[in-house]
């Protein structure tokens, strides 16, 4: 799954080998995409696939976007997952709509199947607020595949904070990301936090118009009691 409520909240600092291409026209118009390549997919404290390629292509219209957001594992048998996104952004305060489609390891399904409590569709809205020191955000799924083992709606909910920071020539972020309510996605049965992370990332200029980035992120998931490091080159 991917994370949206801004740009940080939507990748969850997640570390990345990153190449990217940025086009503005005059009329508000713009394009932007990006490729990213990580050692693991880890998303809200859970571990969703190993060794990852994730593009990412957002067409936009002043403060209106639209992303589409991938993610395939490098080995055969591994996830696959194709997110959209509808995004405004007003001022500091964002909102977003996604839809998220991922399958696990081994799973197969037909993209268009959106039949309730068959589907592996999950439908998203989420909002964030940059407040410059700090930015917070909430998410919560309202439709697709969410439901507890009695057939009904979870309305499963995260919601997360983000620090960033500085040491030297490293940009890096806190994070803290919980669940405020039960949910089997997050293996809870009441409000939990399911990751405390902490990521930082440095830009190497090679040439004029070539840099490599390393960066790296260290995670705990206290509700499951599980840690990642992540570690992304960036050519």
């Amino acid at each position: 799954m991917k994370k949206m409520m801004m740009a940080a909240l939507a990748a969850l600092m997640l570390p990345a080998a990153t190449w990217a291409q940025e086009e503005e026209s005059e009329n508000g118009l713009y394009a932007e995409l990006e490729a990213n390549v990580v050692t693991n997919y880890i998303w809200h404290g859970q571990n969703l696939g190993g060794l990852s390629l994730q593009p990412s292509l957002t067409v936009g219209w002043n403060d209106l976007s639209l992303n589409v957001w991938g993610s395939a594992g490098i080995a055969t048998d591994d996830h696959r997952e194709i997110d959209f996104s509808l995004g405004y952004e007003l001022g500091n305060l964002s909102i977003n709509v996604t839809d998220y489609w991922y399958l696990g390891a081994g799973e197969s399904d037909k993209f268009f199947n959106y039949a309730a409590h068959s589907t592996y569709h999950t439908l998203e809205a989420s909002v964030g607020y940059d407040f410059g020191f700090m930015s917070l955000g909430w998410s919560t799924y309202f439709g697709g595949n969410d439901y507890d083992d009695e057939g009904k709606r979870e309305y499963t909910s995260y919601i997360q904070a983000d620090v960033p920071f500085t040491i030297g020539s490293f940009e890096g972020t806190a994070s803290v990301g919980a669940t405020p309510w039960g949910s089997a996605v997050y293996e809870a049965n009441r409000f939990m936090v399911c990751e405390a992370a902490v990521a930082l990332s440095k830009e190497i200029q090679i040439t004029p118009s070539f840099a490599v980035t390393a960066s790296g992120k260290v995670a705990v998931n206290p509700a499951t009691e599980d840690t990642f490091f992540v570690f992304g080159l960036g050519f």
